[in-house]
């Protein structure tokens, strides 16, 4: 497949924690790591390893660990570890008296903000809460777990006191930031904007009470949400538009979010609150997030299909994930697919969703009547279920070579599905090869020099290559062809393509559409003439209207692509891969820039749609 997983296992849960935070600003250079075996009260041996550090983020991120199965509730390990952590770190604070110069009360939840976490314990026997073993409930295991790591922690910040005094700076700023979150919570709680009494007057609530029942669309834009409140369901669909975009979560503290409008009339709408420990001490508040008072149980964002509407559609994601991961870990959050284009051929109308829909589209209409005399009069002709498969992997070969052009020469793709084949085992191979594709890409090539191929090997990849190179406005301009494209998927796709055709077109060869007086034909020398004719002639037959936002669609035409339950597409929100998740919020959403840019740098011609 062309795929690769990396599995490491270097350093332990030290390792890991290294490894988690990497492309995150750790405030301290050392981590914290302890390991050791303990005696439960019950006689059983306990082993526990534990490492942690911090990062200037806001969340807490803790992976727990029993005989190497990922708990993701936690359990009586996680309670000795939190315990342990409050004990040890207050302690430290009270003795430089840190928090009473600083005027604030610190609680658990301050400790663990930005906090990223390993914890792993080798258990006999454990006891699960479920079968599903997503929490740990051996009572046994807290007491090992709290001794070690309070021995441990105490040891580490007494001989490492310029971390300590940066994990207690973070924890204080934290104590500071969540009261002055609370003030806001009182000062929005005065308005009557958190406490659920007033609704937003922008959200067109619906009639059922029922949550199990009721959807609310989070649309994009003023005009798209008028459309929508009009040809929506009023019984169970809800419609909230939001203007413009949204605070980016990922930078900002819950006192910041809290002054963001379009944030509390966000959360006002689902009705669950936000954030933990708001009330007084640090204590649970009437505003935290509680799932059970979510009054819809489908969220669905619904946004243009264009770049601002991505931008809308992942700052909504990041606040999601980091401020109500709950509700997408109970399958509550939902992406629309409202389609991209709105055509017609007859009497047929049809709406799809994307390009590759529409060109599927276009291939079915082209194929209607069609057929391919593959020589001179009396040769076979070529129609029906046979013309279809080879028209298929036609189209197949047409979208890898669109998709790779951005970045490989177009030519050397083109000669490939012409049925150049491609050899880069050895550097003799590689030249052969050259060779082939130079002759080839001198037959196709229509305008100025053809390129130059060269076989050739890759220190860097230590690998034979193609290195294809073009003169364009004086700047020579390089393409590389390596093994792994070579023996990938897309390759297959074009050399099937090409296996597929070849021999198959002979002198005196035309492409023939229609019946009777309707019918037309065309002469051609090869498929893929015979398949650009069939594609023309199904474009002017076709009426196509692409839609650059919902905006542009009416009441009924939302009603009848996004929001008709019968028919509307949704992609559920779902996080298999909780680490991964969160290094691509960090990396794409946070404050640090450079890995932004190497991201950018690297898959910016991969992409579709971009702004310039």
């Amino acid at each position: 497949t062309g795929k690769e997983d990396d599995f490491a296992g270097a350093a332990g849960v030290k390792g890991f924690v290294a490894f988690i935070n990497r492309g995150k600003t750790v405030l301290h250079p050392n981590v914290f790591a302890a390991m050791g075996d303990r005696q439960s009260d019950q006689g059983t041996n306990i082993g526990v390893e534990v490492a942690m550090q911090w990062d200037s983020g806001y969340s807490e991120e803790v992976l727990c660990f029993t005989n190497n199965n990922p708990l993701r509730d936690g359990g009586t390990h996680l309670t000795g570890l939190r315990a342990a952590m409050t004990r040890v770190i207050n302690k430290y604070i009270d003795d430089s008296e840190l928090a009473k110069k600083a005027k604030v009360e610190v609680t658990g939840d301050d400790m663990r903000e930005g906090l990223c976490c390993v914890l792993s314990v080798k258990v006999p026997e454990p006891k699960f809460s479920s079968q599903t073993k997503d929490k740990l409930v051996s009572s046994e295991v807290r007491g090992p777990v709290e001794d070690i790591v309070s021995r441990l922690l105490h040891d580490y910040l007494q001989e490492r006191p310029a971390d300590a005094k940066i994990i207690v700076g973070k924890i204080i700023e934290a104590a500071r930031a969540r009261e002055a979150a609370r003030k806001a919570r009182d000062m929005t709680r005065r308005k009557g904007v958190l406490d659920g009494m007033g609704l937003p007057g922008k959200l067109a609530d619906c009639q059922e009470k029922d949550p199990a029942m009721c959807e609310i669309y989070l649309v994009e834009g003023d005009s798209a949400g008028g459309s929508a409140k009009q040809g929506r369901d009023r019984k169970f669909q809800a419609i909230l538009p939001l203007k413009g975009k949204i605070l980016n979560v990922e930078k900002a503290r819950n006192e910041k979010l809290l002054t963001s409008n379009e944030i509390l009339i966000l959360i006002t709408a689902l009705g669950t609150g936000i954030g933990k420990g708001g009330g007084v001490g640090g204590t649970p508040g009437a505003d935290d997030f509680n799932v059970a008072k979510l009054r819809y149980h489908r969220i669905i964002i619904m946004t243009d299909a264009d770049v601002d509407g991505a931008h809308i559609r992942t700052l909504l994601l990041t606040f999601f994930y980091r401020q109500m991961p709950e509700l997408i870990e109970r399958g509550h959050i939902y992406i629309a697919q409202p389609p991209l284009y709105k055509v017609k051929a007859g009497k047929e109308e049809q709406y799809l969703k994307d390009t590759a829909a529409l060109d599927g589209f276009l291939l079915r209409i082209a194929l209607k009547d069609a057929s391919v005399q593959l020589g001179a009069e009396g040769s076979d002709v070529l129609s029906g279920e046979a013309l279809a498969d080879l028209a298929r992997k036609h189209q197949q070969a047409e979208s890898v070579i669109n998709r790779l052009m951005g970045f490989m020469d177009a030519e050397a793709l083109r000669a490939i599905a012409d049925g150049v084949s491609l050899n880069l085992d050895t550097v003799a191979d590689a030249e052969h090869s050259a060779v082939a594709l130079q002759a080839k890409l001198r037959e196709l090539n229509t305008s100025g020099a053809p390129a130059e191929v060269a076989g050739e090997f890759d220190e860097r990849s230590d690998k034979p290559i193609l290195r294809i190179s073009r003169r364009h406005h004086g700047n020579v301009k390089s393409t590389v062809l390596t093994q792994d494209f070579v023996i990938g998927a897309d390759y297959a796709t074009l050399a099937d393509a090409a296996a597929a055709v070849r021999g198959l077109i002979g002198n005196g060869a035309k492409v023939m559409r229609g019946e009777g007086e309707r019918r037309k034909e065309e002469k051609v020398v090869d498929f893929r003439q015979a398949m650009r004719w069939l594609i023309g002639q199904a474009e002017n037959a076709t009426a196509r209207q692409r839609y650059k936002g919902l905006g542009e669609m009416n009441p009924a035409q939302l009603w009848e692509t996004t929001l008709d339950p019968t028919v509307r597409r949704l992609l559920k929100v779902q996080i298999d891969d909780a680490i991964e998740a969160d290094r691509v919020f960090t990396m794409l959403m946070g404050d640090e820039v450079e890995p932004r840019r190497e991201f950018i740098e690297k898959n910016a011609l991969r992409a579709g749609n971009i702004d310039i």
